[in-house]
């Protein structure tokens, strides 16, 4: 029953990262068309409008587009975080056996594109964008193998949607680690406090979801004043709320499916329409071609298919785990290709990365032509093995 339950909550979660991509894409679309148009600089005095209040005590007056990509973003990531504790406590990453593949593919993935940019970009100003290829969007990569149907193996969109947490969860330690500055350890012991109030209601048995948001609210102001990103904050939070193994719901997967819909539907769609309005111009065209926007484009377009095929080809030879149920080494190569739509956390670590306004204008572009590019040649390669 356990298994039945957790096998309906990942259909729930394809379904919602299905149309989540969709509106995504919408909103990607109807961003870059404004942005060239006479509305351009209308919409960007509305994403640069502060709100929000300050005083001697509190700070929280920011602008629009600041709390899209740290307060909103805060419940992507807090989703992101909730659906990795459920995967290793009940699903894909529960045990050695189901998790090495997609763990260790989801490693070689992020590596490799890591390795490629560096290598163009190695002494140079843009050296720092290094982990902007190492990212998978879930749900835009989810709704293109969707699109396939019975077409591929069930086991394989397990297999992508495992290796594109374990992604997430790579990019999000890079966060943490890497793209984070000035550390105020003052506030991160107050951060500290907070969890461990959420680790105390834990162990107390709360089973009310929504009260570990109370505190969590406290933990985002301390973590974004601490120079830890602030979206951090929303993972820290998730891994303290109580889960099982059970077929009894639990208060992970009851505040799980309250916010996916909201985060795939709304605050993704909010995240690349505010990130998007690029308005094209022809130093931004030259930098596709330049070690920056080639750093992006081989390490998704190359770095991650290699990474993940080179990664799957060792575990098999060494008999570490199996390739999914059904599956062939062009499936593989395949998941690899769709593995390089990098868009929503490439674009935000794209943000971190760089203060040159033209350095982050030409990432998302080429990260916007680098992704659409992988989920077409993923689509026709997985389409196309189905015929041969």
């Amino acid at each position: 029953m356990a298994q039945l339950i957790n096998l309906n909550a990942f259909k729930d979660f394809l379904k919602s990262s299905n149309a989540g991509g969709i509106l995504l894409f919408i909103g990607v679309v109807i961003a870059m068309v404004i942005a060239n148009t006479p509305l351009a600089a209308g919409l960007q005095r509305i994403l640069d409008y502060p709100i929000g209040f300050e005083n001697q005590y509190l700070h929280l007056r920011y602008s629009v587009l600041l709390w899209i990509n740290d307060g909103l973003m805060a419940i992507f990531f807090l989703l992101v975080g909730l659906e990795i504790k459920r995967e290793i406590v009940e699903g894909e990453l529960s045990s050695p056996k189901k998790a090495s593949l997609p763990i260790l593919c989801a490693i070689g993935g992020a590596v490799v594109p890591a390795l490629i940019y560096l290598s163009l970009n190695a002494g140079k100003d843009t050296a720092g964008g290094w982990g902007i290829p190492m990212a998978t969007d879930i749900a835009f990569a989810l709704a293109v193998i969707n699109l396939l149907g019975d077409r591929i193996p069930g086991s394989l969109k397990i297999f992508l949607a495992a290796l594109a947490i374990v992604d997430d969860l790579i990019a999000i330690l890079v966060i943490a680690f890497f793209y984070s500055s000035g550390i105020e350890m003052t506030y991160l012991l107050y951060a500290g406090i907070g969890i461990i109030i959420l680790i105390i209601m834990n162990r107390m048995n709360v089973q009310n979801p929504y009260l570990y948001l109370i505190p969590g609210v406290f933990i985002w102001y301390f973590v974004h004043h601490s120079g830890i990103h602030a979206t951090i904050a929303g993972v820290l939070v998730a891994m303290t709320i109580p889960t099982n193994d059970t077929d009894k719901e639990s208060p992970l997967e009851r505040l799980e499916h309250t916010i996916a819909k909201p985060v795939n539907f709304l605050i993704i769609p909010i995240f690349a329409f505010a990130n998007t309005n690029i308005t094209l111009e022809r130093d931004m065209i030259h930098g596709l071609t330049a070690p920056l926007g080639l750093g992006i484009s081989l390490g998704l377009l190359l770095g991650k298919p290699i990474g993940i095929f080179l990664t799957s080809w060792i575990c098999t030879k060494v008999k570490l785990s199996a390739l999914p149920e059904g599956s062939g080494w062009r499936h593989i190569i395949g998941v690899g290709l769709l593995a390089g739509i990098g868009f929503t956390m490439s674009i935000f670590i794209a943000i971190l990365s760089f203060e040159d306004a033209l350095h982050i204008a030409e990432a998302k572009l080429s990260i916007l032509l680098t992704s659409l590019l992988a989920g077409v040649l993923g689509y026709l390669f997985l389409s196309i093995k189905q015929r041969t």
